[in-house]
């Protein structure tokens, strides 16, 4: 999942925006204490955390989640219980409040400042109106917090301070699980947290991997069966990929699966190879399965020192829940030596083929196709119509002097995760156009140094660096409508009943179009890259609609540190 080789140093890649460009001030809330009388409460957690409460804490019973109402999301349309609303991972949301005739109304009526301003990709939950995110890492800290859902205040908020740690893509950080009165979230430094959902105090911390040698963190953990399951970033150093499942009341783990298959690598290239899991898995009920998708080899580029298939990288997969061992899995990339990652959220859905339903899982590679397997054995049922722009010597081995190529490294589709609709039978995908040089080159072996064999540059002079937005028919493959927007695409997206789609702009648009035709609806302007997925929710019989501006590191878009909320007004 490797940004291209002009990305700056980290440090001097984090800038700063203003959220004056557009924005009405005095119909905002900024979030904060509710009134000036409110109390502060500082504590210190473990020695790398620290805790600050404002206002009243939850009761117990209102932010404890069970399996139950976790397996029912889907009947409970009030709230965004998990990652991708459901198990499914389709951020399919039944509200219908919001509508093509009244959007128009939409408006943001709070604005929560984090004070982390960096790029921002956090999916917020949301339990019975307390929102919980994490923001990215600035100055070597993160936050996890606690916000009301309907004005912004902020409830508690514990800060996390972070060990050494590597990265590739940006000091970021995709949300929170939450569940059995427990919020959990990973760290750039290879850490699961866990902490009191009612008051933020950290109850326990497990180190999943050594980020000495490359491993980090930023997935949403998921929750299923009394477990939390994680995978692992850091594809870009020599390191094998994992997915492992910890118990959820004191983080002892259950079960690991290694993402590197010894005989489809040459000697022990294995034991370096990558597969990284970059993001949250979809769960199969059902079936019982863990479904997620894996990243490049490792050398990214540089094929020669692990000849073969390399699986069970650029795959989908699926995992027995109860034990972590493999149930199937489908290769979309073999011996990548491009970094076409199959890096987005796995979506379940039912799909029809010859007159048969089959229930089947999706992914929207980077090598710039949706992938539909059926779910029961990982067996190809179709992939889309491509969703970005092909280059006609797209998959040419990359050389020392240089290939140009289409999708270029980031995709297709980056981690950016679908929205699917089971009203359409659509799936919604971020996509990107950026002509890319691949070169290549044996690189340096050595522990804990980054190990790409490879460069990624953008092709400036044709001017192909833009970004689309698609409607794909699951049930044909076909792009039903895609909209060209002027900046590659990275977010993600959200659907509801009403048939409204949004997603975000790295320009700081945040739109929403009609899901059946593409015809743009509405458009507010946060001055800061929306490069987040949007989530929808109701308090008190009103439905909110919330995503991050925050930019992203990747592609360089404006940097903000906000959380917007937004209802219909007026």
């Amino acid at each position: 999942m490797t940004a291209f080789s002009e990305r700056l140093p980290f440090e001097r890649a984090l800038g700063y925006a203003s959220l004056t460009a557009s924005l009405a001030l005095a119909a905002i809330i900024f979030a904060g204490p509710a009134n000036a009388a409110t109390s502060l409460e500082i504590q210190k957690g473990g020695e790398n955390t620290s805790r600050m409460a404002s206002g009243t804490l939850p009761a117990p019973e209102r932010v404890t989640t069970t399996d139950d109402m976790m397996r029912q999301a889907d009947s409970n349309q009030k709230d965004w219980l998990l990652h991708g609303r459901n198990y499914s991972n389709q951020r399919y949301s039944p509200l219908d409040q919001i509508t093509a005739d009244n959007i128009k109304k939409l408006t943001p009526v709070a604005l929560v400042q984090t004070g982390k301003t960096a790029s921002f990709e956090t999916t917020p939950i949301v339990v019975n109106g307390i929102m919980y995110a994490t923001t990215p890492v600035t100055d070597n800290k993160m936050k996890i917090m606690a916000i009301n859902a309907a004005t912004g205040d902020k409830i508690w908020e514990t800060t996390y301070d972070l060990g050494a740690y590597k990265i590739c893509c940006g000091p970021v950080n995709r949300g929170v699980a939450v569940a059995y009165g427990k919020v959990y979230a990973v760290t750039l430094d290879a850490q699961l947290l866990a902490l009191d959902a009612q008051s933020g105090e950290m109850l326990w911390q497990k180190t999943l991997a050594d980020p000495q040698v490359g491993y980090s963190e930023t997935m949403a953990p998921q929750v299923y069966d009394g477990k939390v399951v994680v995978g692992s970033a850091g594809g870009e150093w020599p390191i094998a990929g994992f997915v492992a499942a910890y118990d959820a009341k004191n983080g002892k783990e259950i079960w690991r699966w290694d993402s590197t298959d010894q005989k489809s690598f040459a000697g022990d290239s294995w034991k370096t190879g990558g597969g990284m899991v970059w993001t949250t898995p979809a769960i199969d009920t059902e079936r019982g399965l863990v479904i997620f998708s894996t990243g490049n080899p490792n050398p990214d580029l540089y094929g020669d020192s692990r000849k073969g298939d390399n699986l069970y990288t650029d795959s989908i997969v699926a995992l027995k829940a109860d034990t972590g061992k493999l149930a199937w899995a489908y290769q979309e990339v073999k011996h990548d030596v491009w970094d076409y990652d199959a890096v987005s959220n796995v979506v379940l859905f039912d799909a029809h083929k010859n007159g048969e339903t089959i229930p089947a899982a999706g992914e929207a590679g980077k090598v710039g196709w949706f992938f539909i397997v059926d779910r029961r054995n990982g067996k190809l049922i179709r992939k889309s119509q491509p969703f970005v722009q092909m280059s006609d010597n797209m998959l040419s081995q990359p050389t020392k002097e240089g290939v140009d190529m289409l999708p270029g490294a980031n995709g297709g589709s980056e981690w950016s995760p679908p929205a699917y609709s089971p009203e359409t039978h659509m799936a919604y995908v971020l996509g990107m156009n950026q002509l890319m040089k691949f070169t290549t080159e044996k690189p340096a072996d050595a522990k804990g140094l980054i190990r790409l064999g490879s460069a990624f540059t953008n092709v400036k002079k044709d001017g192909i660096q833009n970004g689309t937005f698609s409607a794909i028919d699951v049930d044909t493959g076909e792009v039903v409508w895609q909209k060209t927007l002027p900046q590659p695409m990275i977010g993600g997206a959200l659907v509801t009943a009403s048939n409204l789609v949004f997603t975000g702009e790295g320009n700081g648009a945040f739109d929403a179009f009609d899901a059946l035709s593409g015809k743009k609806l509405w458009q507010f302007n946060l001055g800061a890259g929306v490069n987040a997925p949007p989530i929808t929710y109701e308090v008190n019989g009103e439905q909110y609609v919330a995503v991050a501006a925050g930019g992203n590191f990747q592609l360089g878009y404006p940097r903000g540190d906000v959380i917007a909320i937004f209802k219909l007004q007026g």
